[in-house]
């Protein structure tokens, strides 16, 4: 979340740089770009606070995000993976190395739970009813069992 109030912050700057300088690109009116750079960056802002919204939520709940949120986190991480490339050459490896770590940590995000639904919940729900890592009959908790040898009481 902080990283999309940085983008807004650059985005207002750059349109600030544009509109006092008066540039102008290909004959391009100053004030459409300055706005233009300034929609895009509140626009970009919000896709990334979504998206830390959502990992933040999924966290809340020990569950993994249902499909819609994990396309939307899937486009996140590639938006990383592709900026990643780019500040190599613009920025240096301080800026590539900030965005593998978020590309990393968004994917981590994804794969750690597995399958929508699947979280720590959901296994707490299966012990509950004699599933994994649950209690067999009589509330007891399986563990490994004493080999059977034949001609002994208990053996079929």
């Amino acid at each position: 979340m902080a990283e999309a109030l940085g983008i807004v912050w650059l985005h207002w700057f750059l349109g600030k740089v544009v509109d006092g300088q008066r540039m102008s690109l290909a004959g391009l009116d100053p004030d459409h770009m300055s706005a233009g750079t300034l929609a895009l960056g509140i626009g970009f802002g919000l896709y990334l606070f979504a998206c830390g919204a959502v990992l933040l939520y999924s966290g809340l709940r020990d569950r993994a995000p249902n499909r819609f949120f994990r396309v939307l986190l899937i486009a996140c991480a590639v938006v990383h993976a592709l900026l990643g490339a780019l500040t190599v050459g613009l920025v240096g490896w301080g800026a590539f190395g900030f965005m593998m770590l978020v590309f990393g940590l968004v994917v981590l995000s994804l794969i750690a739970y597995g399958e929508p639904g699947r979280g720590r919940a959901a296994k707490a729900g299966a012990a509950g009813r004699g599933g994994v890592g649950g209690t067999g009959p009589g509330g007891t908790v399986p563990g490994p069992q004493p080999p059977v040898v034949p001609g002994t009481p208990g053996a079929v």
